[in-house]
């Protein structure tokens, strides 16, 4: 099988729902991503062999084929949604190497884009014509007792691991004051509207702070929590044939990948089974990209896995942004492929998702 390299990858700020992106559709957040991927890989719209979009709150369709239109891609490509909730994203780009490397493409846009504020009403239809019923989420698992609210599953991590909520507390006070950090560092981000190049959610957030976020399951607290979001992000993967015939491409190659089923009811750690699938447990990393939908889980994976926690979201994580669900996957590999073009090195992402789904993906520049 031959080789798949990122050489390009792009996101949009992430805004809390209800804030500067809510009035955009996912296409309308995926088509500015999409286009400026290409600026930046060098490539033309009717070079690109496919897209791929991950989404987990559209409610159906296939809004890989609305934003390719909206992107000016070819009509010829048809566009493919997936849905992994959570780990969709980096899910999407795995997907796109898998592809390239088999010789099923040679040049495949791949990522996420979510509209939490957009996303539909759901409701469940009953045969007794009752009322139907609205809902949030879709279950995650066939048994109720093992499907668990996701608040609920990471206080339950916490406890079972003894994770503090101090060190919760922490996690995310650092998280915020790493990004805040780096706030300027916006060669990843496109603007979309005039919404400006910084997350907006990101503040100074303090041990005071947190001592007074709201409890809400177990030691988990608001402040603990990635707060619901809008964004997309997106990268350029191509085969190594493509990549020959560029000049000057910035090439980052995908090592390693997988994505791996746990247990349902304890999601938080999955992502460790699937960083052991790889064979990325103990090894040294430039750096780590770890998906912080909540601190116990970033902390959980991280002990687990025995990473270096000083590589790990150096410029912030998601609780500094906030969690477009379908497309947070994909911000972690574009946070990643954008930090190791700045040094050189190995990478690792990873990510969580509901029903006990963990996906990791290993680069090297």
């Amino acid at each position: 099988m031959t080789k798949a390299y990122i050489i390009a990858a792009k996101r949009s700020i992430v805004a809390p729902i209800g804030g500067a992106l809510s009035t955009l559709d996912v296409h309308e957040l995926a088509a500015p991503i999409i286009k400026a991927c290409l600026q930046s890989a060098n490539i033309a719209s009717d070079q690109a062999d496919e897209l791929i979009l991950s989404n987990a709150l559209y409610g159906g369709g296939n809004p890989a084929r609305l934003a390719t239109l909206a992107s000016g891609l070819p009509e010829r490509i048809a566009g493919l949604s997936i849905d992994r909730q959570c780990a969709g994203g980096l899910d999407a780009i795995l997907l796109a190497a898998r592809m390239v490397q088999s010789g099923a493409a040679n040049i495949i846009i791949a990522g996420g884009a979510e509209s939490y504020s957009r996303r539909p009403i759901r409701q469940k239809t009953f045969i007794d014509k009752r009322h139907p019923q609205a809902y949030d989420r879709p279950p995650f698992t066939p048994w109720a007792d093992r499907d668990p609210d996701m608040h609920d599953a990471a206080a339950a991590l916490a406890q079972r691991l003894n994770i503090s909520k101090a060190g919760q507390d922490q996690w995310a006070v650092d998280s915020h004051a790493k990004a805040l950090k780096y706030q300027n560092a916006t060669a990843e981000i496109v603007e979309i509207n005039d919404t400006g190049l910084n997350d907006p959610f990101t503040r100074a957030l303090t041990p005071a702070l947190c001592n007074r976020a709201k409890p809400i399951a177990g030691n988990i607290t608001n402040a603990t929590t990635a707060v619901a979001a809008d964004a997309a992000a997106f990268c350029v993967i191509v085969s190594e044939t493509a990549l020959k015939a560029l000049t000057n491409a910035k090439a980052i190659e995908i090592t390693g990948g997988a994505t791996v089923g746990a247990a349902p009811d304890m999601p938080g750690i999955a992502p460790v089974a699937a960083i052991n699938a790889i064979g990325a447990t103990g090894q040294s990393f430039e750096h780590i990209e770890i998906m912080e939908a909540y601190a116990a889980q970033a902390i959980a994976c991280v002990q687990k896995t025995k990473l270096d926690p000083l590589k790990v979201n150096q410029k912030g994580g998601a609780l500094a942004r906030g969690h477009p669900i379908g497309a947070s996957g994909a911000i972690l590999a574009v946070r990643l492929y954008s930090d190791l073009l700045e040094t050189g090195g190995n990478g690792l992402a990873a990510i969580a998702a509901a029903g006990g789904i963990g996906t990791a993906l290993q680069l090297k520049s």
